[in-house]
């Protein structure tokens, strides 16, 4: 994934959201809206530096994750904080609301 992005999968989400602040975008290549939130999550990652680990999941290879976190709609954004769910938010959402959510 370009710039600071991870691209998890089934097997590295678990150890990837374990600790700390990690905001998860659920995606499909084939969803325009979903291409559209990557360079608002590039401006996120840059925003919020070392505090947050910005992070995608392809529905399409990881359909368990995605039934795991009830995705019936892309992009679904969730925010976990130490592996729980802290918000999540579905449709294309704005730098500056992201930002703000994972610094509060």
């Amino acid at each position: 994934m370009a710039g600071k992005i991870a691209e998890l999968t089934e097997s590295t989400f678990d150890d990837a959201v374990a600790s700390g602040t990690v905001l998860v975008d659920f995606w499909a290549p084939w969803c325009g809206p979903c291409r559209m939130q990557t360079p608002v999550l590039e401006e996120v990652a840059e925003a919020v530096g070392d505090a947050a680990t910005i992070a995608k999941v392809n529905v399409d290879e990881s359909p368990q994750l995605a039934a795991k976190f009830g995705v019936r709609s892309i992009p679904m954004l969730v925010l976990l904080k130490d592996g729980e769910v802290a918000q999540q938010w579905i449709g294309l959402q704005q730098a500056g609301a992201l930002t703000t959510a994972i610094q509060g």
